[in-house]
């Protein structure tokens, strides 16, 4: 028998909010996190526009001098795992530890750490590596140093599928519960590739906006988009058994009712032109939550502000829900916290389970130009109220990767 899976605690850390309060706040009324770069020295590189986050307090999350010896990327993650896990009020909770799991996922990894170790190679030599490089840059121990700081001593399993490394890791963390093998688990991912070599390198690969309005940089389904904007930032849901839940008085959030992925098998970066993948996937994800299509609200979709991925991820919502495409309401939220790559699901997923809880439709922000290739409601520029019972969440990643999860509106 399938158990059925809350969302009892949430935690990020974004351009628009260091918090999901301040987040949530930005979402809402159409914060615009897109600047200049001030990471670091970008005087050598074409200038390009990102999504950074502001004054950063890592509080009590991690003792600063072991902030100090980890990467951008891990840290990131502990200070959302740390709001989610006080979020959810599991340190007041008696619950085995060893069903508690963690799914933390990211697209690249300790990408700032390689970049400061290799420079330091090349100029002092590999004597002077830091003994920290490679536990900061393998992708496992992101979600490693969130299972050590919480005792959570179930399954540690870091997806890695680039863009949709969050959104699989959410889905795979529910399917543990639904089937029995956890209670509790960390969800989400985290990712900083705001440095030399995740500008330059998508930059080069022509995937980043060059425009430098901050205001026209990252405008998804805009007809005038030109890439997207990179950024950073983490999110992390705590996923829980209802039962287990309700025993301990948790607050719940929304549900999670279904989840599906798979793969376009076509390019290494350039969605299928057909949509058949996308298509598919969000098909068997409703299928998975035992729901027809005619019954989605709501659609948090990848949204990238890039030419060929609005275009058929819109083609693929028209191909999924036919009719119906055009009454649900879809919100851009890139156009806010730009693209934080395999965090990304992370954070959007908060923002569906929120808006689920509050009837609140985000808005995307700077859209001006239709497209006629993307004809969808994509809620311009304005929030706005609706009853919103189902919600389904989308993200694709280089390599073909698709992912989609379904969430309910949260009832007895």
């Amino acid at each position: 028998m399938k158990r059925r899976v809350v969302i009892t605690g949430l935690g990020a850390v974004t351009p628009i909010g260091n918090n999901i309060k301040d987040m949530w706040e930005g979402v809402k009324t159409g914060k615009n996190g897109i600047d200049k770069i001030t990471l670091f020295d970008a005087s050598q590189q074409k200038p390009y526009l990102v999504a950074e986050i502001k004054d950063l307090e890592i509080g009590d999350a991690i003792p600063p001098k072991e902030a100090r010896r980890l990467d951008r990327t891990t840290v990131l993650a502990l200070v959302a795992a740390k709001e989610a896990y006080d979020d959810s009020k599991l340190a007041e909770a008696d619950f085995d530890h060893d069903r508690f799991g963690t799914f933390v996922g990211s697209g690249i990894g300790g990408l700032e750490t390689m970049y400061n170790e290799t420079v330091k190679v090349v100029r002092k030599g590999a004597d002077r590596l830091s003994p920290f490089f490679i536990p900061n840059t393998i992708v496992n121990l992101v979600g490693g140093n969130v299972a050590i700081k919480f005792n959570a001593k179930g399954p540690s399993l870091p997806i890695v599928t680039a863009c949709s490394s969050a959104t699989n890791s959410i889905g795979e963390a529910f399917r543990y519960i639904r089937d029995g093998y956890l209670e509790l688990a960390f969800a989400g991912g985290a990712e900083a590739p705001v440095n030399v070599l995740g500008v330059g390198g998508f930059a080069n690969m022509r995937a980043i906006s060059p425009n430098l309005d901050k205001n026209r940089a990252s405008i998804p389904f805009d007809k005038e988009r030109s890439g997207f904007v990179i950024g950073e930032g983490a999110g992390l849901l705590i996923l829980e058994e209802l039962e287990h839940a309700k025993k301990r008085n948790a607050k719940i959030y929304a549900e999670m009712i279904g989840y599906n992925a798979n793969c376009d098998a076509f390019h290494i970066t350039q969605p299928d032109e057909s949509a058949e993948g996308i298509t598919k996937c969000m098909l068997g994800a409703m299928k998975d939550a035992g729901i027809e299509p005619e019954m989605i609200d709501f659609i948090s979709p990848h949204g990238t502000s890039t030419y060929y991925n609005d275009r058929m991820e819109s083609k693929g919502i028209r191909q999924a829900f036919g009719e119906h495409a055009y009454k649900i309401s879809i919100s851009g939220t890139k156009s806010m916290h730009g693209h934080s790559l395999g965090a990304v699901g992370g954070i959007e997923s908060a923002i569906t389970a929120l808006a689920l809880q509050e009837g609140v439709v985000p808005p995307t922000i700077n859209y001006k130009e239709k497209d006629p290739e993307c004809d969808l409601d994509y809620t311009p520029n304005k929030m706005k109220k609706r009853n919103i019972r189902y919600a389904l969440k989308n993200s694709l990643g280089f390599g073909g990767h698709n992912a989609s999860l379904v969430f309910k509106k949260w009832e007895e």
